[in-house]
This record gives C-alpha cells, structure tokens and sequence, in this order.
C-alpha cells in the first residue's frame, strides 16, 4: 500500500467521520463545544495511533483463536492511558467528557482498523495509518465542534442532540460537493483534449 494512498483514504476519500461514518456516538455526543472535541479528538487519535503500531508489534505471536480479545485487551489498556493522562492534564476537560473518554474502547474506527491493517502491515505502515485515520477523525471532530459552538450563539437547536445530526449532515454535503468538483475536471479535461483533437484532425478516434 502507498503512503499517499493511506493518507488520503484517512483525511479524505475513506474519512472515517465523512463516509465511513464509524463513531458517530462521539462524533454527535461530544461535539457540543469545540474544547470537547479537541480533547476527545487527541484522545482518540493517542489510541489509534499506538494501538495499530502495538498490534502490529505482536501480530504475529497472537494466535487466530484469541486474536480479537487481545485486539481489545489492547485498545482497552491504551484507552485507560488516555483517560489517566486526560485526568491529570486536565480534571475540567475530563468531567466534561465524561463516559465518553473510557468508551474510546468500544470504537468501532479502532478495532476496525486494527483488524483491516494492523494485523498485517509493518509496525511503520501501521502506525502511519493510525495517524491518518485519526487525524481524518479529529478534523471532523473540531470541525462539528466548532460550527456547533458558533451556531449555537444564534440557534439554541444547535447545542442539542438534533443540531449535532444537522450540523454533521451540512459536514457530509460539503465533503460530497468538493468530491463531485474534484471528480469533474478530469472529465472536463479529457473532453476539452478530445474536442482539440478532433478539430485538429477532424477524426474522433
């Protein structure tokens, strides 16, 4: 796998938060204020990131039979890091996050990942893929974070649980426009080359 294919599958054509749609509980829960979704998004991305790198570590001694409870025994140590150093950092940020810090183990993007690359690509490749993989989470993360704080100042709906699936869907047709510009210019390009050929040569083949 290329490393400009891992970092755009993470940031932007398989952004976990955009079109997988994988951990949408903290996507919609914690976004309320942008100091939340910074905190939960560099939590999230702290795990991912040495999850994958530690799995593929031990890829290799983990028996089939048992893979899966070690994957989350592993995440599950790795999330208790984050909440202890979280808790320590900062005791405000930690209250506000509440049951959502420990619940980083139950996110689906992690084990996903673990269970898609992790157990089978090299501990730079892997570790690399958790980077991107969060990094696409943590912007989205901020991304609903911040519109949520600023719509809230002038639209109470927004700081509810209703405005967190409006202002997330407003995030998905942003994504799925620019998609459609930047998939329309090369098509744009080859016509505009095939009219040039054709009034050059007169022959369309």
């Amino acid at each position: 796998m290329k490393l400009s294919t891992v970092w755009l599958d993470g940031l932007w054509d398989r952004n976990p938060g955009l079109i997988q749609l994988l951990g949408l509980c903290p996507l919609l829960a914690v976004s309320n204020t942008l100091e939340n979704a910074i905190g939960l998004g560099l939590a999230t991305l702290f795990v991912l990131v040495l999850s994958n790198a530690s799995i593929s570590l031990i890829r290799t001694l983990v028996d089939d039979a048992i893979r899966l409870p070690v994957f989350v025994l592993v995440i599950a140590a790795l999330t208790t890091c984050a909440e202890l150093l979280v808790q320590a950092l900062d005791y405000r940020l930690y209250q506000s996050l509440g049951i959502f810090l420990p619940l980083i183990v139950t996110n689906c993007l992690i084990l996903g990942r673990a269970e898609a690359l992790a157990k089978r690509e090299t501990v730079v490749m892997s570790t690399i893929d958790g980077l991107a993989q969060g990094l696409g989470f943590f912007l989205v993360l901020v991304s609903l974070g911040a519109l949520r704080e600023w719509m809230s100042g002038t639209l109470i709906l927004a700081a509810l649980p209703p405005g967190a699936f409006i202002a997330l869907g407003l995030l998905v047709a942003i994504h799925q426009w620019i998609q459609g510009k930047l998939q329309q210019k090369p098509t744009e390009q080859s016509m505009d080359q095939t009219n040039r050929r054709v009034r050059t040569t007169g022959d369309i083949s």
